[in-house]
This record gives C-alpha cells, sequence and structure tokens, in this order.
C-alpha cells in the first residue's frame, strides 16, 4: 500500500459531509442536516404541480411554483429551536422525544391524544434516500397529527459506503446495497404502520455522470427491490428519480434561505438572501438572487441558468447552475486522469515500481506522498497507477493541470464565464453586498485547516 500523510487523508476520506463521526466534530452540520429535512418535506408534503392543496399551510412552509427558465463568507451557527416552525404544545420541552431510544411509544405523541382529523392517523413516518455519488444515506422522519397539517417531530439518519453509481452494470447489487438503512427504517418504523410510509430514492451527480441506459436500470432495479422488498409504499411515479441538477441546486437555496430566516412571509423586511455554493461529489451547484437590475447592465441574460421562483408570495429570479462532473470526487479523478496522460505523452515506457505499477510524478500531491489511483481506459477496464509527489510538489504547476481541467479557455458564447465556458455574472458586480453560504465538502475540507470553533 502507498503512504500518505494526515493532510492527504483529511482530503481523501470519509463521506464529506457524511462521513462517520462528522456530526461530533462539526456542530454546524445540524444546518445541513436541517436542510435536508426540508427538502425531504418539499418533496412529501409540499403543493404538487397539479395544484392541489398541500399538506403544509404557507405559514408552516410556503408553496411554491417552478418556470425553470472578495464576498463575505456566511459561517452562522444553525438557527435556534425556536426558529423551525412547529405547531403550538404544551408539553414540557425536556419531554419531548428527540429518537426512537427517547420515545415512550413510537405510536403515539406527547403533543396530543388525538389527531386533529379523523381520517389521519396519531403520527405518521417518511423515508428519504439520498443517493449521492459517495455513499446512500436515510433520513427517517416522524411526524405527529395534531394540528392540521403534519408536524416534524424527530429524524434518525443513517449512510454507507459507496453510492449507487459504484455499482455500474451490476442494477441488482446496487438496489441490494440500500438494504442497510430499508433495515434500519424497518427497525424504526413500527409494524403498524410500514404500509403507510412513503419512501423515495433521489439520486444525484453520481448516476447523472453514468450513461442513461446504466442508469435506468439500477433506478429500475430499486424500485422493484422496494416494491418486492419491502413494505414501504411509493407515494408517486418519481419516487425513484434522479434529481436534475437545476432543482438540486435551487432546494439547497430555498431550504438554507429559509432556516436563515431571508425568504419566509413574515421575514424581516429587507432581508437579503444568501447566495449558495454546494460542493458535491458528483457536481458543484451555485444559486443566488442579483440584487441588481438588468438596465444596470449586471442583470440575468435569457438562458436555461434563469430559474423564476415564486415562493413564500414573493416572485424571484434567481441565477443557477450545476456544474456535472466538477464535485470534489469527479474533478479530482479528472485531474488524476490528466496527469496520466500528460506523463504518457512525455514517456510513453512510464516507469514500474516495486509493485509493477507505473509511478507517475503529479505536482498536484504534497512533496513525499503518494496515492494509489485508479485510470479509467478506452476499453472500459481501469488502470492502477502509483501517483507520486516526489520532490515536485508546485503549485504553479498544478494550477496549470487545474486550468486545464477547468475548461478556462473554453470559449465563452455569453459573456461573462466563469470555467468551462458556463455564463456567470460576476458575484462582485450583480451581488455585491450580498453574503454567501457554503454547504458540504466547501466545509468539510476548510474545516481541517482553520478549526471548526472559528466558524
Amino acid at each position: 500500500m502507498s503512504s500518505r500523510n494526515n493532510n492527504y487523508e483529511h482530503l481523501e476520506g470519509g463521506m464529506g459531509p457524511a462521513r462517520p463521526g462528522a456530526g461530533k466534530k462539526l456542530q454546524w452540520r445540524k444546518l445541513a442536516v436541517a436542510c435536508t429535512t426540508l427538502i425531504a418535506l418539499v418533496w412529501f408534503l409540499s403543493p404538487r404541480g397539479d395544484g392541489g392543496d398541500g399538506l403544509l399551510p404557507d405559514d408552516v412552509y410556503p408553496s411554491y411554483t417552478t418556470t425553470g427558465l472578495h464576498q463575505n463568507i456566511h459561517t452562522a451557527k444553525p438557527p435556534s429551536p425556536s426558529k423551525f416552525p412547529a405547531l403550538p404544545s404544551t408539553s414540557d420541552p425536556q419531554t419531548v422525544p428527540t429518537s426512537p431510544e427517547t420515545d415512550p411509544d413510537p405510536l403515539k405523541t406527547v403533543h396530543c391524544a388525538m389527531p386533529h382529523s379523523s381520517t389521519s392517523s396519531l403520527v405518521q413516518y417518511a423515508l428519504m434516500i439520498d443517493a449521492g455519488s459517495t455513499g446512500s444515506r436515510i433520513h427517517i422522519y416522524k411526524f405527529h397529527n395534531c394540528g392540521p397539517s403534519p408536524a416534524y417531530e424527530y429524524e434518525v439518519f443513517k449512510q454507507i459506503q459507496p453510492g449507487l453509481s459504484s455499482y455500474a452494470g451490476q442494477p441488482r447489487a446496487a438496489a441490494e446495497s440500500l438494504d442497510v438503512l430499508l433495515n434500519e427504517a424497518l427497525r424504526v418504523v413500527p409494524a403498524s404502520l410500514h404500509s403507510c410510509t412513503p419512501v423515495a430514492v433521489k439520486a444525484t451527480a453520481g448516476l447523472r455522470l453514468l450513461g442513461a441506459q446504466e442508469s435506468i436500470d439500477i433506478l429500475d432495479a430499486v424500485e422493484e427491490h422496494l416494491l418486492s422488498a419491502y413494505p414501504f409504499i411509493l407515494p408517486d411515479r418519481d419516487a425513484v428519480a434522479i434529481m436534475d441538477g437545476r432543482d438540486e441546486g435551487v432546494y439547497a437555496w430555498i431550504t438554507a434561505n429559509y432556516l436563515l430566516d431571508t425568504i419566509r412571509v413574515d421575514s424581516p423586511a429587507g432581508a437579503a438572501p444568501y447566495a449558495v455554493l454546494d460542493l458535491g461529489g458528483g457536481s458543484t451547484q451555485i444559486v443566488f438572487e442579483p440584487e441588481r437590475a438588468e438596465n444596470e447592465g449586471v442583470g440575468l441574460k435569457d438562458g436555461e441558468h434563469k430559474y423564476e421562483l415564486v415562493f413564500g408570495g414573493a416572485t424571484r429570479l434567481l441565477y443557477q447552475h450545476s456544474y456535472l462532473g466538477y464535485g470534489l470526487k469527479s474533478a479530482r479523478g479528472s485531474v488524476h486522469r490528466l496527469v496520466e496522460f500528460i506523463d504518457s505523452v512525455r514517456k510513453p515506457h512510464a516507469d514500474i515500481d516495486e509493485e509493477h505499477m507505473s509511478r507517475i510524478p503529479s505536482p498536484c500531491l504534497a512533496q513525499g506522498t503518494t496515492k494509489e489511483v485508479e485510470i479509467p481506459q478506452v476499453n472500459g477496464e481501469k488502470k492502477l497507477v502509483l501517483m507520486a509527489g516526489e520532490d515536485i510538489g508546485s503549485f504553479d504547476a498544478c494550477k496549470r493541470v487545474l486550468e486545464l481541467v477547468m475548461a478556462k479557455d473554453a470559449v465563452c458564447e455569453l459573456k461573462p464565464c466563469s470555467f468551462d465556458g458556463v455564463y456567470q455574472p460576476s458575484l462582485l458586480d450583480a451581488f455585491p453586498t450580498g453574503k454567501i453560504l457554503l454547504l458540504s465538502y466547501f466545509y468539510d475540507r476548510i474545516t481541517p485547516l482553520i478549526g471548526s470553533t472559528d466558524l
């Protein structure tokens, strides 16, 4: 096995914001969990596009519709519990359960003895599986029906590695990889409620990066496995699906700004929404609401980057883009592939070490470190090589490699562009006074360098 230093372990190990043990060290993750909770509520409980009544009233979670069309980095602590929507309760807060272990009766609630409606159960559960590029996670939510709409009680979270995209060509194995998560749901949800508990599986960039047929095969296998092996229900035809990159970024923007009290109906007057940058394993999202009008010369030009959002009684025009292939893991893989290609052109006959692996100097590894890397080949196979920092670790050389990977010189048809030829207004021009919220791997990779107590 190759030697690695601790810094490289920090960059390579784990599942980003969801790696084991991270929650104890990184308290700010509570915001990410809360965001996921609200995203789940959007999927499960918000009004549908057919205009039907949603399960949540506007004062709990406003309805929304879409028509698809050096800044201050915000690192605030998560909102206090009083900022989360909740139904009035006379219960002693210390007696309110926060997990199955503290719940005296999973079939009941401490908030009331009878449901608000005779047609509703006293409590209900919902399951959301986030199938990301680096792993899959399940969020098991408990709600009570003491009021006219379901109210959140607590969540159970569990995660596994690797993600569904690691099972290319093995759809059945991909589906069965979720058994650990679903068995946890069987344990948490009371048996009498299994048949009325909805489950949804939302995949992100990992599956988007696979070929269309491979992704379809995996999703079909997951859906069939859920229907044949588990008692839970699929709430609609899109319960098992790949989340569109546009929606992924905008949902993160909605949930983060909702939690930060900038876009609610009762938000303080003049509250300015935050820009949201979300660095995942397979893609990166950026979403913000430009502050300046188009007649000032810095507004949004027409194109797919425009996203019209109606939320909380207000119509907002957002800029959004999902950079598929530029997540932390996928971009790092592109760097390794480019370094290997450059080395093969420069030196057709690579050095072979004692383990019969090609040894390739990499300017993007720290001096004295090595890393075993799998390089995809044209025939579909993978070649194992040894990337070596040796004595050539160089910021300038690595920067040039990164500029090539990011296609900084790509043709910019609609100016201005960020990278890869993608139109993006300058944040300094279109968002000069706003704050930026960094999510997922952004936070995960900054924390070891400056410490979580500084964030």
